[in-house]
């Protein structure tokens, strides 16, 4: 995979990485730094750009999730991440409904307080997992939350990152 996407015009590499982050500079950037001989090189080379870039960039790679626990990805996000969202949310999905309407419930006093959605990584989180570190995040402040949200980001993308590599 790697070896191909080294060789892909930039516009196209950008295209075919965007769907692990969100954000166009961290896609533009990554490929700028090609060519990546192995996984781990290109993880460290996501990683450095993702957490040199401004907070408005952030904001972009968090719009493109949908809320935890809604099964519809936004407009912005492309097909393969709103795949990706639905695969890393399946433990949620499967939880009981008094537990999704609190979750529902956290994703809008969440939305309400920092205005943007609750970002988490939930590959192989439970519902009440994910709703016990949503209320101890509602008890940030915002800068502290922001880092936290960029964090979880972080992981996401390595996760794809590695989905991306494999397929």
């Amino acid at each position: 995979m790697l070896v191909r996407w080294n060789r892909l015009s930039a516009k196209e590499a950008a295209e075919e990485i965007s769907p692990c982050c969100g954000a166009v500079a961290w896609a533009r950037e990554l490929v700028e730094r090609r060519p990546f001989a192995d996984e781990s090189s290109l993880i460290a080379a996501s990683e450095e750009i993702w957490f040199r870039l401004n907070a408005d960039d952030w904001m972009e790679a968090f719009s493109k999730h949908p809320r935890i626990g809604e099964r519809k990805a936004p407009e912005a996000a492309s097909t393969k991440s709103a795949s990706w969202s639905a695969q890393e949310q399946q433990n949620v999905a499967a939880g009981r409904a008094a537990l999704q309407l609190a979750l529902t419930n956290g994703n809008r006093e969440y939305e309400e307080k920092f205005g943007r959605v609750f970002i988490v990584c939930a590959t192989g989180r439970s519902a009440s997992e994910i709703l016990e570190i949503l209320h101890r995040r509602l008890q940030n402040d915002a800068a502290t939350e922001l880092r936290e949200a960029a964090q979880e980001q972080n992981k996401i993308t390595n996760l794809r990152l590695k989905k991306w590599l494999a397929t």
